[in-house]
């Protein structure tokens, strides 16, 4: 499994297929992911462990174990831990390209823009 290693964080792919991609992605406490949207894939995130506050466009979403939230093609999201163990979630991505560079950053907290 590959496993890459973020500012705020870390990812492993657990699947890469031509029609979805599936990976468990880790928020050290205190970070946060870039506020960002992708143009050719939504995302569903399931929330294993932790605490997070997911930005879904305007909307402000808590998640605890076991919740999940859906995050449309194009709508921009990102989640924050702000409690002080690490979130743990996974990610499911469905559409037609999963590459890391249909990531559009619209706000980071680590210069990536």
């Amino acid at each position: 499994m590959e496993t890459d290693h973020r500012p705020w964080g870390y990812y492993t792919v657990l699947a890469d297929e031509s029609d979805h991609k599936v990976k468990r992605v880790c928020v050290y406490p205190g970070k946060r992911l870039s506020l960002q949207r992708h143009r050719r894939r939504s995302e569903h995130w399931y929330l294993v462990a932790g605490e997070g506050i997911v930005t879904l466009d305007t909307r402000a979403i808590s998640l605890k174990p076991g919740h999940a939230v859906n995050i449309p093609c194009g709508a921009a999201h990102r989640i924050a831990n702000q409690g002080t163990d690490d979130v743990i979630f996974i990610e499911v991505q469905t559409g037609d390209y999963f590459g890391e560079d249909d990531i559009e950053r619209l706000a980071d907290d680590y210069g990536r823009i």
